[in-house]
Parts: structure tokens; sequence; C-alpha cells
């Protein structure tokens, strides 16, 4: 999920001499793997991944394994890296906070979305990270409740519940935002595909207008648009971090969700728990 963790703060101060965390050369080797993750072709990045959570689970324990734990966590999710490298890393994140417990909420947070979003296992409790779990499942209500209306970059109004009948792809997303920027032409390659079936895709930005047709104009984007000036449709969804996307049904229920960048082929998971697609396509 994009958000500037602290992990990648930390590293600017070192490298910078300011105050900051004391890294040892391993750990700015991790730093800089990290670093260079988005970097590592497809193909290759589910074994580069898992090769650093086992780097990390060797550091000592302290705050700055916790945070590059959970700095993998946050890298782990753009895109198919297969189960076994989630699972490695979301074991890695647990035993880091086993060992020391950390004072903010997001790698308690991190964690609880690896376990209940992608469905991996650890052996590992804690009064934060059941907080951390109970409050999903809280943003989970309120995205089944949800509804909007917003206009795309056209100027039609789009609202949310009168979509009923169709399948519904609700994307957050930015700009500047690389995994946004990655996983849209397969977005609109099945908007292309599907959209006589009944399949909308709702694509919402709070950029300003300017920035967004800008950006428009050298992509070749067929799906809506929407803008959400003042993040009020994002605060509706609890969306913390892009890109993010829920997929409803034709009753208009909440049938899956992504917590990251999606490939073409996850992409048509989710979609057929609406019922648009067999399972197999």
């Amino acid at each position: 999920m994009m958000k500037v963790t602290y992990v990648f703060l930390a590293l600017g101060a070192l490298v910078a001499g300011q105050k900051g965390p004391v890294f040892t050369d391993q750990e700015k080797t991790i730093v800089g793997e990290l670093k260079g993750l988005r970097g590592v072709p497809d193909d290759k990045r589910g074994e580069v991944t898992k090769q650093i959570a086992l780097e990390i689970r060797k550091l000592a324990a302290d705050g700055v394994k916790v945070s590059l734990a959970n700095g993998l966590a946050d890298l782990s999710t753009e895109g198919d890296f297969g189960h076994d490298t989630l699972q490695e890393v979301a074991i890695t994140l647990a035993e880091a906070l086993r060992e020391q417990p950390s004072s903010q909420p997001e790698p308690y947070s991190e964690l609880a979305q690896l376990i209940r979003y992608e469905h991996v296992d650890v052996a590992f409790k804690s009064a934060q990270l059941t907080e951390a779990m109970a409050s999903l499942e809280a943003n989970d209500r309120d995205r089944q409740k949800a509804d909007f209306a917003l206009t795309d970059i056209k100027g039609k109004m789009w609202t949310l519940k009168e979509l009923h009948d169709h399948v519904v792809l609700v994307n957050f997303w930015a700009t500047w935002c690389p995994p946004c920027r990655k996983e849209m032409p397969d977005l609109d390659a099945l908007y292309r595909r599907f959209k006589e079936q009944g399949l909308v895709i709702l694509a919402i930005s709070d950029e300003e207008p300017a920035k967004v047709s800008a950006f428009l104009a050298s992509h070749d984007v067929t799906y809506p648009i929407l803008l959400d000036p003042g993040r009020k449709v994002n605060e509706e969804f609890h969306v913390d971090g892009i890109p993010k996307s829920f997929v409803y049904d034709r009753q208009g229920k909440l049938v899956a969700e992504a917590i990251d960048m999606r490939t073409r082929g996850q992409f048509l998971a989710m979609l057929s728990k609406a019922g648009l697609i067999a399972s197999n396509n």
C-alpha cells in the first residue's frame, strides 16, 4: 500500500546525517533492498521478497527490525507474488512484534490486513492485533453501507446505490502512485471486455481536476474517473493507502476487496465473486 513508512523516513535522516535511529550495516543493506524492491522483475520479486523476510528475521530485536518488517509487508502486496511469499512476510512481522512490541498502531494494522484480506496464518496474539482486526471488521461494515454521488472528469454524475444490477468495482488511486498506474492497463482491459456484461469501474481520485486531466491526456483510460474533492468518499471508505479496490455484486453486496495493487488475474478472481465471470476464466 502506498504509504510513507517510518523506515524510509529514517533512512533519509540517516543519509542526511540528521538525528534518527542508528542502523547496523546489515540493516542498511536491507533498507536498500526495500527501496529497490519495485525495480525487481515481477517474476523474481516473490523470491526476493521472501529472502528479505528471512534476512530481517536474523536481526536483533528492536524497533528498527519492526519497521523493516512493516516496510516489507507494505510492499509485499503490490501484485501477485504468491501466497507463500505473503506467509513468510507475515511470519516475519509477527515475530518482530512478539520480540519487540510497538507503540505504533501501523505494524499491527499491516499484519491484521494480511490476515484478513490475504488469508495468512500467524501464531501471534496481542491486544493491539485484536484491536486492529476489530477495526478492519468495522471498516468493512461501513463500506457495505457506503454510498456516494461524485462527478467524473467529463462532468457525469455517478451514484453508487443507483448501480444495482451492475457489478461495480470502486478503485481509489492517484496520479503520483506507481502501483496505481501499474494496474490501470489491466483495469481498462477488463472494463473494455466486460462492460457489456454490466461491469462498471469507478476510479476515484482526490487530486485537483487539472492534474487528473493532464495525466489522462497521455494515458488511455476508458472507464470513468471520478473526483473526490475534500476526500469525503476516501474517508467514508477508510482509505489510508492506495490503490484500494472494492467489488460490489448486482445486489449491492460487497463481495471482494483489494488492499493494494492487483494483477489482471487477481481482478478476475475478485469479479468472479460477484458472479460476473466463471472463477476458472
